[in-house]
């Protein structure tokens, strides 16, 4: 089987997590438990992933010149992702605060920092997306990156996909160029004025999405007719915060492999479940071996 080539566009933050009993209700104080402080953002989060699950990954994004940038770009280096298309941007690199709740719930806050100035890619970003199989965003850059990257990549016979996430409006395009949506109900309605009920609203929009449920799994659905509700993976949960991460990425690995998207879809429910067993974003992304133990494939 060859080596999926996945190019992830997208944000890369220093995540500040602090463990509670329960979140704070607005204007409340509550000690917490522990602190981590992890690389996150979900372009780095997705970039990590993908070379866990067994893919090749070049990371386009943008770190500051701060302490916080060194770390960064150090951390997703290590893990295996290629950064030399990386970008330094004078200033702050992004950050997330997260709250995270005993029942692994969780809140976030993020503050863009050089993720906001990633605009105009160069000629070896570019490059970067024409040579992969599959190019995966995500909505935490600048809208008209992504639109520029999924342009390119659609041109070259590279495959699309977007994880529609920050909920926020999708030029129409950039919706042009995607060949498969994934996002959330929050996200779907923000997309459609549709939720869960109505998946199929999609498809009004790009010819294959996948609305994920959480606990109540997700669905895949194509302009085919075919509407397959995929259960989700049962297991104790710690933290929510990276899962759907870990799923988009599995997926887009899996579908470079050559898995029918359904089978992949599966594959990606397996990572988002092995994913939240742990407290942390990049940390808990699942390696391959991880996802194939809780793997159940299509009926």
């Amino acid at each position: 089987m060859q080596q999926t080539r996945v190019a992830v566009v997208g944000s890369a933050n220093m995540d500040l997590i602090g463990t509670a009993p329960a979140l704070p209700r607005p204007g409340e104080t509550l000690l917490g438990t522990d602190f981590v402080m992890l690389p996150g953002g979900k372009g780095a989060n997705q970039a990590i992933a993908a070379v866990r699950a067994g893919a090749s990954c070049v990371f386009l994004g943008a770190i500051g010149s701060d302490a916080f940038g060194v770390t960064l770009k150090a951390r997703i280096t290590a893990a295996g992702v290629d950064t030399g298309q990386l970008r330094l941007v004078y200033g702050a690199s992004g950050v997330a605060l997260v709250m995270v709740g005993a029942e692994g719930e969780n809140a976030i806050l993020v503050t863009p920092g050089a993720n906001g100035a990633f605009v105009g890619l160069t000629d070896g970003e570019l490059h970067a997306v024409r040579e992969a199989d599959v190019l995966v965003a995500q909505l935490e850059v600048p809208v008209e990156t992504v639109t520029e990257a999924a342009v390119a990549a659609r041109a070259a016979g590279t495959r699309v996909i977007l994880n529609a996430a920050p909920a926020r409006p999708v030029p129409a395009e950039l919706l042009a160029a995607v060949d498969l949506l994934v996002v959330n109900e929050t996200e779907a309605r923000a997309l459609t004025g549709r939720g869960r009920d109505e998946p199929a609203a999609l498809l009004d929009l790009v010819p294959r999405a996948v609305l994920t449920l959480g606990a109540e799994g997700a669905w895949y659905v194509d302009r085919d007719g075919r509407s397959v509700h995929v259960p989700p993976v049962k297991v104790e949960a710690v933290d929510f915060t990276a899962a759907g991460d870990a799923f988009t990425a599995a997926l887009a690995v899996a579908w470079g492999e050559g898995r029918e998207l359904v089978d992949a879809v599966h594959w990606a429910a397996a990572a988002g479940a092995a994913c939240v067993r742990r407290l942390g974003a990049s940390v808990a992304l699942p390696r391959r071996v991880e996802i194939d133990e809780l793997y159940v494939p299509p009926v």
